[in-house]
């Protein structure tokens, strides 16, 4: 059956039935997702032990854990490209086995092999979501795709919240922080082989498999040449740096320091913001197929993440329910998304896959660039002092401003959804 998959034309794929050994290593990578989303935001839950490791404070700590976004901004340019020359069993696996590798090393507890860690993770993990979507458009038919991605999405997002809220309990009361690491190294690595044993072979099928290695990256001159795809990246980007940077690194000092709640209770309110997402990314985008416009969605969304950022940083202690914010918070932060859907619309169909690596390397290069400028601001409002609410606002008041600059940005897209471009 993988022989008869394997040379079928992409083309002719896409209108036949479900394919079971592309949709079986579909999900084994919407579980990797999952994982990596997982180790992506548990350095959060972990900041007093990290600290006491490094023998540095939480600024230096931030800075270490944001070297994921570095390699994995950097990565996803080649990813992209490669799937198309080489196919998902040649590149995927390798992706998930850098992943196992980087968690062994972050949990030696030294600073060098924690730094090392957290490049090859973030180098992984850019196979994670292009890879699961490469696989989606082989194992199901056109008219599943949408929900398929949906459903991958998901899965990071439920990565994203057990990262925090899971392992936040696990480390503290089951196993050390140490453990957690080559634990989860072991489980990726079993991933790896099941993801290779269970992926088809394929053939090349398209022309970026057929020249020379410098012919597979001729698709990002029509995507990088495009002033959308920009607008597409830049909006995104901001939009991302309030979970990336406040929620998945400085989401539980903000709130055990800033707020003084427990740490158990820091760990649970944190873990909205990506269970917020679970909801956000499916429901947004549903509203933006149902409506035919893309714009209004995510200018709605994102004036629901400003609102609600602004009550987490600004309102007085008690008045708002606990953990209301941070889940609407997450709910708008599924806008994030819709400039993807976006950035393809607005490129030609033969560049679709390019144009999710040159979004998602623009998009976390913005978290790679501002993850530790972020801390070096703490740091300099805090001027040596204690991290207080005052030094946090002061800081969020940049992650705000961030994102009503993409909201400015949103106006300048063009309108791809069906309405949208009937009206125009």
């Amino acid at each position: 059956m993988s022989s008869n998959v394997a040379s079928t034309p992409a083309s002719t794929r896409g209108i036949e039935t479900v394919h079971i050994g592309f949709v079986i290593a579909w999900f084994l990578c919407a579980v990797f997702y999952f994982m990596q989303y997982a180790l992506r935001s548990a350095p959060s839950v972990m900041m007093p032990e990290l600290s006491s490791a490094f023998a540095r404070d939480v600024v230096g700590v931030s800075v270490v854990v944001g070297l994921f976004y570095y390699s994995y901004s950097l990565c996803s340019i080649v990813v992209g490209a490669a799937l198309d020359r080489l196919g998902g069993k040649a590149v995927i696996p390798g992706g998930i086995v850098l992943v196992a590798a980087g968690a062994a090393l972050f949990g030696l507890g030294s600073v060098e092999g924690a730094q090392i860690g957290r490049l090859l993770q973030g180098a992984g993990s850019s196979c994670a979501f292009i890879g699961a979507a490469y696989l989606a458009t082989r194992g199901f038919p056109p008219r599943y795709l949408a929900t398929a991605i949906g459903f991958t999405q998901c899965f990071g997002m439920l990565g994203g919240a057990a990262g925090q809220f899971a392992v936040g309990r696990l480390i503290h009361s089951v196993i050390s922080w140490q453990q957690f690491w080559w634990m989860s190294g072991i489980g990726i690595f079993v991933i790896a082989v099941l993801m290779f044993a269970a992926t088809p072979k394929e053939q090349g099928d398209t022309a970026a498999s057929q020249g020379s290695w410098l012919t597979m990256f001729a698709p990002y001159k029509e995507v990088l040449s495009n002033p959308q795809s920009y607008l597409c990246g830049f909006c995104a980007g901001l939009l991302f740096l309030p979970t990336t940077i406040g929620d998945m690194i400085w989401g539980i000092p903000f709130l055990h320091n800033g707020l003084h709640v427990s740490y158990a209770e820091a760990v649970n309110r944190a873990s909205m913001v990506p269970l917020g997402w679970v909801i956000g990314c499916p429901l947004l985008g549903y509203l933006a197929d149902h409506l035919g416009r893309r714009k209004p969605v995510l200018i709605g969304g994102a004036l629901l993440m400003l609102v609600s950022c602004a009550g987490i940083f600004f309102l007085p202690a008690g008045v708002a329910p606990p953990y209301v914010l941070g889940l609407l918070l997450g709910i708008g932060s599924g806008a994030a998304m819709l400039p993807y859907t976006v950035i393809k619309e607005v490129n030609s169909d033969k560049v679709k896959g390019s144009a999710n690596g040159a979004i998602n390397f623009l998009v976390f290069t913005f978290s790679a660039c501002l993850t530790p400028l972020y801390g070096k601001l703490l740091g300099h409002i805090a001027r040596g002092g204690a991290m207080d609410m005052a030094v946090f606002r002061g800081a969020g008041a940049w992650l705000l401003g961030g994102i009503a600059i993409a909201i400015v940005l949103a106006f300048f897209l063009r309108e791809t959804g069906p309405r949208g471009r009937a009206a125009g």
